[in-house]
């Protein structure tokens, strides 16, 4: 398996959170803001993290915050500024708003690295999960190149590079859920009470 020094941690945490009203990396669950557990998911398996945030309330969590390269310009955005700024090849990112992410599921990313594969990404439920994802830092120009031509979508980003998805089994699919409204947050605060 890679050594943990050649990984970065990268949390986006730049989204304005429409939906929510709110900086969604500082909801709580059990008491412990959401950027927490992405914290503690990438931590036993990176040398550093970064949180990609315009943000300064990150700053108390200790770790280097760097300011999007582009403004509201989406994960496109978030995901280059996140890679530019790393000093390693390999590159697990994560949104703030899943928090029942765990290690063990980015162990299965950083498992199945490749000679070929840039992007490997989580699946689950049928769904590609982009922003529980390891990218090479090789990417970041391609990206760019997307950003310099207003194209903002990501799946059109992560089409243009080799990718491959991780299928999760469905007992693995709870821990990507996300957060993205009051709704979602009750929900799981209810599940993760029973």
């Amino acid at each position: 398996m890679i050594d943990k020094k050649d990984i970065t941690g990268i949390i986006l945490a730049g989204g304005n959170s429409s939906r929510m009203g709110t900086d969604k990396g500082f909801l709580l669950l059990n008491n412990k803001p959401f950027v927490k557990y992405s914290i503690n998911a990438l931590t036993p398996l990176v040398s550093e993290i970064i949180i990609v945030s315009d943000n300064s309330d990150y700053d108390v969590f200790g770790f280097k915050r760097i300011a999007d390269i582009t403004k509201n310009a989406g994960p496109v955005a978030g995901i280059c500024s996140g890679l530019e700024a790393s000093r390693t090849d390999y590159n697990l990112i994560l949104s703030c708003d899943i928090p029942l992410i765990k290690s063990q599921i980015l162990e299965k990313l950083i498992k199945n690295i490749d000679d070929t594969s840039q992007i490997i990404q989580v699946e689950s439920n049928g769904k590609s999960m982009p922003l529980i994802a390891l990218y090479k830092k090789e990417v970041a120009s391609t990206f760019n190149t997307f950003l310099k031509n207003d194209e903002r979508r990501l799946r059109l980003a992560i089409n243009s590079c080799k990718s491959k998805n991780i299928v999760l089994d469905e007992e693995d699919a709870i821990t990507t859920i996300n957060v993205n409204t009051k709704t979602e947050l009750k929900a799981l605060e209810d599940a993760y009470k029973h």
